[in-house]
């Protein structure tokens, strides 16, 4: 018993009358004067943003909000629809979809630049890294996170307008240039157009702010939830989930349907 590890937790000391985060007054530092992205970045990293900071990750989060009828905003439909009375199921049941083929990938990338480049500092050569990167994950038939899109040829839009946030606000490094740089030499050899995407870039820009790999990922979970709650304030005005619910059914089974 003597050995067990006491527990400790910095994040925040709530007493009968305050409030404190990270060292700020809760209700005299923060409240009326940080905006929700800023409140993230200062639970994330444990400080407020510079202004420059402040810029970039609210960028990047505000990149996340929003990508249209995708399988989580359907699911948070879906489930709404099923059961009204508990909005946060909904919600969860949209995050929960979030995995490496939707917006997580941009933890994939994020961790193939760290793991890349674990000292920002050091001198390296970025096409040759570049190379090699491609030329692992060619070797071991692994497709590579954060280049190429489905839908935005050839080009995603959102990638170098982020970029060039990062870049006018001082943010630009090893890790854009390297997640640049293994778009060029992936496209080479491919008969289709691999720009970086937008997790791509987030994966990027997050790490030229220094925050690990293991963690990117819930700078969506944090922005998609916002949308998700848009689309359920669609549902509950314009719904359409009973419309999905018999297209389905009646298009998945058109060919069990006997002729009349």
């Amino acid at each position: 018993m003597a050995n067990r590890k006491k527990l400790k937790s910095d994040i925040v000391l709530v007493e009968t009358d305050k409030i404190t985060m990270h060292g700020l007054d809760l209700c005299r530092d923060i409240l009326g004067k940080v905006n929700l992205g800023d409140m993230a970045f200062l639970q994330i990293k444990g400080r407020l943003p510079t202004p420059q900071e402040s810029v970039v990750f609210n960028a990047i989060a505000v990149t996340l909000v929003e990508h249209g009828m995708t399988p989580s905003a359907i699911a948070a439909r879906m489930t709404y629809a099923g059961s009204p009375e508990a909005m946060q199921a909904a919600i969860a049941a949209g995050l929960l979809g979030m995995g490496s083929a939707m917006v997580g990938a941009m933890e994939n990338a994020a961790r193939m630049l760290q793991e890349a480049i674990p000292d920002r500092k050091a001198r390296i050569d970025i096409d040759a890294l570049a190379r090699e990167v491609v030329k692992q994950h060619q070797a071991k038939g692994e497709t590579i996170r954060g280049i190429g899109h489905h839908f935005h040829k050839p080009l995603d839009p959102r990638a170098p307008r982020l970029f060039e946030i990062a870049r006018t606000n001082g943010l630009g490094g090893p890790y854009i240039e390297l997640m640049e740089a293994i778009s060029s030499c992936a496209e080479a050899t491919s008969p289709e157009p691999l720009p970086v995407n937008a997790p791509g870039a987030i994966g990027a820009i997050a790490s030229e702010l220094d925050l690990p790999w293991q963690i990117v990922r819930g700078i969506g979970v944090m922005a998609r939830a916002i949308g998700l709650i848009a689309h359920i304030r669609e549902e509950i005005r314009d719904p359409m989930t009973r419309e999905i619910q018999f297209r389905v059914e009646e298009e998945a089974t058109a060919h069990l349907r006997m002729p009349r």
